[in-house]
């Protein structure tokens, strides 16, 4: 009989001392300081940023490529109504990169005049 209470209170023990180690485990784990559904919020965010940086950076060349179209002379264009336009062109120009570069795109139907 006292066999038996013996390997009772050792089996207890030897329990206790895993789950106390299984806790302690657990505790220690990195998956407790940063949830993952917060791990996925800042993937999202830099994720989301990328896209906008990628757009920008679109935006940025076809804005770039119609400005080289429009600076070049036209075809029965007198060189003082080029120039003018050239000057009007880079004004419009410099308006269209700051726009992109803030907000991200440039809609062109404000003129600032």
């Amino acid at each position: 009989m006292k066999n038996i209470i013996k390997k009772a209170v050792v089996f207890s023990m030897v329990g206790l001392m895993q789950f106390g180690i299984g806790a302690s485990v657990i505790e220690a784990s990195p998956a407790r300081d940063n949830p993952p559904h917060i791990q996925q919020r800042h993937d999202g965010d830099r994720d989301r940023h990328e896209r906008e940086r990628i757009e920008r950076e679109r935006q940025e060349r076809i804005e770039n490529e119609r400005h080289e179209r429009e600076m070049k002379r036209r075809p029965h264009e007198t060189r003082k109504a080029w120039k003018e336009r050239q000057k009007r062109e880079q004004d419009r120009h410099e308006r269209a990169l700051r726009e992109i570069r803030e907000h991200g795109h440039f809609d062109g139907n404000h003129h600032g005049r």
